[in-house]
Order: structure tokens, then sequence, then C-alpha cells
């Protein structure tokens, strides 16, 4: 049986606390890495995991093995990256996630892109608008929007930023009124983002001085689309990102709110398992991405 292949496995299930989330990660089944877990503790003769019905934890054994097999591993892979830089050619599988708005308008075209100049490269592309984990459900690279900038177990790379935009349709203004000062929110309808920090209550910046405003509305919704088609219907005041209203505001669809205010940025960012050497590939299209997406700039 290969030995790399069952420090991988034993590896994987240290990372993500099971069995059943390793096989995931490594796109096999649990008996499999069972299997190669089992194998490797009959070859070493020591127990390297405490198993439980909820949780699987490495022996003091098994946390001094995981810290070798992760220096093996990762010069096994520096070693098969010295080969393949010979080429420099991506290749094989990239399990990519990201949030659905900015998939589809942003991330899918550049990916593309991408892929065009890279025959030998297949692309797994998961968008959804729910906070994964990307270790435990196995992606190489998974793009993150948010105000924060630091997550916890993972490498964060920020490779461009967006604006945050305060917005209505001309027909919601019309019937509503447009509110001048931020606390004017009071009396208005407000779409907010169900993942957000900021879904019941909005924070803008005068100066030096931050203007923290509840909200209340008519819809709650975890994806960016839902609430511009909602805002463009008159159904309320919207906080998007630019890279989702910046259409819209240059057709006059939407007009943009509190422009004397600020709002807090959104970093756009890649992030990467910690313990994860990272290959050719995932190098090579973070590079590609950021130069992209910072030439953008995403400004309304």
């Amino acid at each position: 049986m290969d030995k790399f292949a069952s420090m991988q496995a034993f590896v994987q299930v240290v990372d993500t606390g099971g069995f059943a989330a390793a096989a995931r990660a490594m796109g096999t089944s649990r008996s499999a890495v069972n299997k190669l877990v089992i194998h490797l503790e009959n070859e070493l003769g020591v127990q390297l995991l405490h198993r439980t019905t909820r949780r699987v934890n490495p022996t003091e054994s098994g946390l001094a093995f995981y810290d070798r097999c992760l220096d093996i591993l990762a010069a096994l892979e520096e070693a098969e990256l010295a080969v393949s830089r010979i080429h420099q050619e991506p290749r094989g599988n990239l399990r990519i996630n990201a949030p659905m708005s900015f998939g589809i308008l942003n991330l899918a075209p550049a990916i593309a892109d991408f892929m065009a100049d890279y025959p030998e490269l297949q692309v797994q592309l998961t968008l959804n608008d729910r906070l994964i984990d990307p270790i435990e459900e196995g992606f190489d690279l998974t793009v993150r929007i948010s105000e924060a900038s630091d997550f916890p177990g993972v490498i964060t790379h920020t490779i461009a930023a967006a604006q945050q935009i305060v917005c209505a349709s001309p027909g919601y203004l019309a019937k509503h009124g447009t509110p001048s000062h931020p606390q004017d929110l009071h009396d208005h309808s407000c779409l907010s983002y169900g993942y957000l920090s900021s879904h019941r209550q909005w924070r803008f910046m005068d100066g030096e001085q931050d203007i923290t405003v509840p909200i209340h509305g008519v819809l709650c919704s975890n994806n960016g689309d839902v609430l511009r088609q909602a805002a463009l219907r008159d159904l309320g005041i919207v906080l998007l990102p630019s890279f989702i209203v910046g259409a819209d505001l240059g057709s006059d669809r939407l007009q943009r709110l509190f422009t004397s205010y600020q709002l807090p940025s959104l970093n756009i960012m890649i992030l990467y398992p910690v313990n994860r050497h990272l290959s050719t590939k995932v190098q090579m299209l973070t590079e590609f991405l950021k130069n992209r997406f910072q030439a953008i700039a995403f400004e309304p």
C-alpha cells in the first residue's frame, strides 16, 4: 500500500476532524480513508487517532507523526512542483468556492479566460452564499468577501477591495422621499444581506465619527442579486457592493445615497488551507486574479 497515500489520508483526518470529511476532501470513500489510516497504524505499531462517535483526535504519538508527515508531504510536493515548473503548465483538478453574485459576475469570466490558456486544467467551481470551511470541504482555493481580513485556520491573501453602496430606485424615492442623513433610515424600508453582521444595522463614517443605524425592512436575503432585484422594483433601500450595483448606478436605475458619508470597504480575499503547500496552478491563478481585479478597482 502507498505509504504517501496513507500519510495524506492521516493528515486529512487530523485537519478535518473526521473520516467522512477527509474522504470528501480527498474525493474518495470513508472506508478507503479508514483503511489507509489503519494500515499506517499497523505498520508503525502505534495508535495514531482517538476515535469517538463525534470527533477524531490525534494521540500524542499521532501529533508527533502528524508534524513529520507535514514536512515529508511538503517535501514531496516541492519535488513534484520542481518537475512541473519546468513546463510551468497548470494542469489537473482545481476546486474553487466563491460567493454567488461575485462568482457569476466577475470570477467565472476570469476563470474562463485563465483556462483558455491552460487546456490541461479542470476546474470545479462551486458558488454559494454560505460560510464554508474550505479545509473540511476540500477546496483548493476559496474566495471570500468581507470587512474582516483574517480568518482562523487559513492563509488569507487580499487581492482587491470593493466599495459598499447605499442606493434605491428613483421610483422608491419618489414615493417615500430621499433620506439626507443615515438616521433617516429609521423611516424607510431597508433590504438587508443575511450573512453580514450589518444585516440589522448599517455603519457609516462622518470623518472621525461612527454612525450606526438599526434598520428594518420587508426583505432579508443571503444573495445580493435578490436584493438588487428587490431594490429595482421599488421595495426599499439597499446596501450592496459596487460590483453588484455599479451598472445600475451608471444607467440611473438606482440612485446612490449618502455620498458625503463613508462606509467600510469590503476585502476580496483568497483563502488557502494553512497546512497545505500551494501548487503551481493555485499560485498562478491567484496572481492572475489579483492582476485582473486590481485593474477593475470595483468602483461605481
